[in-house]
């Protein structure tokens, strides 16, 4: 089943796209508009990159996510506690009431049901949709992951604002309604 309106989004990206961009990109615009953007976003592409971080969405901190192994070492130098603590200043933010969850990568972690997922249960458990950046080769996982429940969009920053405007024309035809507690998503519904 395919929802236009779902409130999760995985935004496919192939080899040589830059998907940090474009949600970089898109997170900045929806600010400007009024909207409460918070999440991550990458800078860098692989654990191997020596300039390997991320950008708190909503506060626009940079945080290094490599260990210091050394210069002989090689391999993913992840640091999985940033990460996690990166993850955790994301869920005070989804506390603090948010119009939108940005999730880096739909990574190794993320795929074994770790790293960062208990944001997006979070976010959907407070009725708040999350775009995910998913490289395609793991899109498969993905959608096993999101139990098909997903709307998978290019990546680009029109299929993202494509996106965005249906749930937020959804959104406010239900804020003006009285029945809006009771409103469940088709995702939601069938979850």
């Amino acid at each position: 089943m395919f929802d236009s309106q779902c409130d999760l989004a995985a935004m496919v990206y192939e080899p040589g796209q830059n998907p940090d961009a474009v949600l970089r990109a898109f997170a900045i615009e929806l600010k400007t508009r009024g909207y409460r953007a918070v999440g991550l976003v990458q800078h860098g592409q692989h654990c191997t990159d020596a300039e390997l971080s991320a950008v708190l969405v909503h506060s626009g901190e940079e945080l290094p996510l490599l260990q210091d192994l050394g210069a002989c070492a090689t391999g993913c130098r992840l640091d999985v506690g940033r990460l996690l603590e990166a993850g955790s200043q994301v869920a005070c933010a989804i506390e603090a009431g948010a119009d939108l969850v940005i999730i880096n990568r739909f990574g190794k972690r993320e795929r074994e049901g770790r790293g960062l997922c208990y944001l997006i249960d979070r976010a959907l458990d407070a009725d708040i949709p999350v775009v995910i950046a998913v490289p395609s080769h793991r899109f498969a996982d993905w959608i096993r992951f999101a139990e098909g429940m997903s709307v998978k969009l290019a990546c680009e920053r029109r299929a993202l604002q494509t996106w965005w405007s249906a749930l937020s024309a959804r959104n406010a035809n239900l804020d003006a309604s009285p029945a809006r507690a009771d409103h469940i998503s088709v995702c939601a519904a069938l979850k």
